[in-house]
């Protein structure tokens, strides 16, 4: 008989509340007792507990980790005010972490998440849904297997809608950076330049140009950011976000494209996103006439055998690798190194502006740099 797991949840309403469905997911495990949710808002938590069907509910998530001792707990709330504390509360409980992305609001909180998970030996996986993905299974084996040739570069933006620049960068552009990281590894170093777009063209930006990001995300900055990435056998990737490149109803460019010597592939995020290859070593299907192939669950080509269950079925993927994860004492595939991973990234776009110059990764200095400017 598979083991059983007590887990709970911990929201904030009105502040994150419970985020893409981390709580609801574990409505769709068997092998989980749903004990206790906990959010400081009275209505909101009663709430929660009514619709998670969960035993108890708290005002004070730390009473309710030590009342109740889960073994895995949502960190659900999109909020990252609080990312920190209540990861490091459950890792010191001994509880097993599903966390909702963004990982935190800077490195020295990522870090000190990072030393709690190993101090206390507990698993946290973030909540990439994309990692997890089928698809994006076939995109790799595609890439190994030599399809498009050597990979030259990878191109990502984020949703440059309301949010762009500082603040697109931190909440989409953390999923455009754990993309690249699973298909390239680590990145080695970084240039960006951080700019507010005026009239005729965007200036670098100061110190007046810092604010607070939305979700409590911390200081963010700019609305024009690109940035370069160096990873290993030469190969580069590039991010940015600008304002006023989409009108209302248009298409955004979420997604990432990675060029090879023989061709190009195309992949969105999701649980079954977009992916698309394109055999043309010139990248030019206009001239080559070459038609784009849809890459499936199944592979190249092929019909797509599994419905499509959104953020939902990410979710699912995502608990049961951590359970897997936990039983066979390794990482899940999504971790909390990944987390920090994808963060680093972010921070090195501010820290390569702050000094006008490339840096190399892991960054030296851990603080946040608006901070420093």
């Amino acid at each position: 008989m598979p083991r059983t797991y007590r887990v709970a949840v911990i929201g904030r309403t009105r502040r994150g509340d419970y985020g893409h469905g981390l709580d609801v997911v574990w409505r769709q495990i068997s092998n989980v007792m749903f004990v206790a949710v906990a959010s400081d808002d009275a209505n909101g938590v009663a709430a929660a507990q009514k619709r998670l069907g969960a035993k108890n509910a708290y005002a004070d998530y730390r009473e309710m980790l030590k009342k109740e001792r889960p073994e895995i707990v949502s960190v659900a709330p999109r909020w990252l005010d609080q990312h920190r504390d209540m990861v490091l509360a459950c890792a010191e409980a001994g509880a097993h972490v599903f966390l909702e992305k963004p990982m935190c609001r800077n490195l020295v909180e990522a870090d000190e998440m990072v030393a709690a998970c190993e101090k206390h030996h507990v698993k946290l996986a973030i909540a990439h849904q994309t990692r997890y993905s089928p698809r994006l299974a076939r995109v790799k084996e595609l890439i190994a297997a030599g399809q498009i040739g050597e990979v030259l570069e990878m191109r990502g933006r984020g949703k440059e809608d309301s949010r762009v620049g500082g603040q697109d960068l931190m909440v989409l552009g953390t999923h455009i950076f754990d993309l690249m990281r699973f298909l390239a590894g680590d990145a080695r170093w970084c240039y960006a330049r951080v700019g507010v777009l005026g009239k005729d063209r965007a200036a670098p930006a100061v110190k007046a140009d810092i604010r607070q990001g939305g979700e409590a995300m911390g200081l963010v900055a700019g609305d024009h950011i690109t940035a370069q990435y160096g990873f290993d056998k030469g190969m580069v990737g590039y991010f940015a976000s600008q304002k006023a490149t989409r009108r209302p109803g248009e298409p955004d460019r979420f997604h990432l494209t990675v060029y090879g010597s023989r061709g190009v592939i195309q992949v969105a995020t999701g649980s079954l996103p977009a992916a698309y290859f394109l055999a043309d070593p010139g990248w030019f299907a206009g001239r080559s006439r070459a038609a784009w192939q849809e890459i499936t669950s199944a592979g190249l080509g092929k019909p797509e055998p599994l419905k499509d269950g959104g953020l939902g079925q990410g979710n699912v993927w995502i608990v049961q690798d951590l359970i897997e994860a936990i039983e066979k004492d390794r990482q899940p595939r999504g971790s909390v190194y990944d987390a920090r991973g994808a963060l680093e990234m972010i921070m090195a776009v501010y820290e390569s502006h702050r000094l006008r110059a490339a840096v190399d990764l892991p960054l030296k200095n851990r603080r946040h740099p608006l901070e420093l400017m």
